[in-house]
């Protein structure tokens, strides 16, 4: 229990840092989320809507919201898609890129920071064992 527990300590804090880290540079989180989920895409089809919506585990309508705030922000653009003209793929702008750079190296740092913690917490889950009951 004890591992559980700081585990999700320490997840809260990087999570916390992630949060405020993203409205320094103007974004809420949901929105910089967002645009790592587009930049890291790498699946066989394009970055829809619905691939986003999948990837932030949200409803279609609220990732479809999402991405009109990001389009409206000059984030993100639309653009029908060349092989299925019922769909609009999604790309990020400079600006987004611009952002995403700065988040993504202290995001990077504070990992690195976190990182021989949270492989200990790890190690301990794995060489514990399931929790029993009482």
């Amino acid at each position: 229990y004890e591992a559980l527990a700081n585990l999700r300590y320490i997840l809260r804090r990087f999570t916390d840092f992630s949060a405020s880290a993203a409205q320094r540079e103007g974004l809420p989180t949901q929105q910089h989320q967002a645009l790592l989920a587009i930049k890291g895409h790498r699946g066989e089809t394009p970055m829809t809507v619905g691939v986003l919506s999948e990837r932030l585990v949200v409803a279609r309508h609220t990732a479809s919201e999402l991405v009109e705030r990001l389009v409206g922000g000059g984030y993100v653009t639309r653009e029908t898609d060349a092989h299925d003209k019922r769909r609009q793929t999604l790309a990020l702008t400079a600006k987004a890129e611009d952002v995403l750079t700065r988040l993504s190296a202290i995001h990077r740092a504070e990992i690195r920071h976190m990182a021989p913690r949270l492989i200990e917490l790890l190690g301990d889950l794995q060489t514990k064992g399931p929790v029993s009951k009482p």
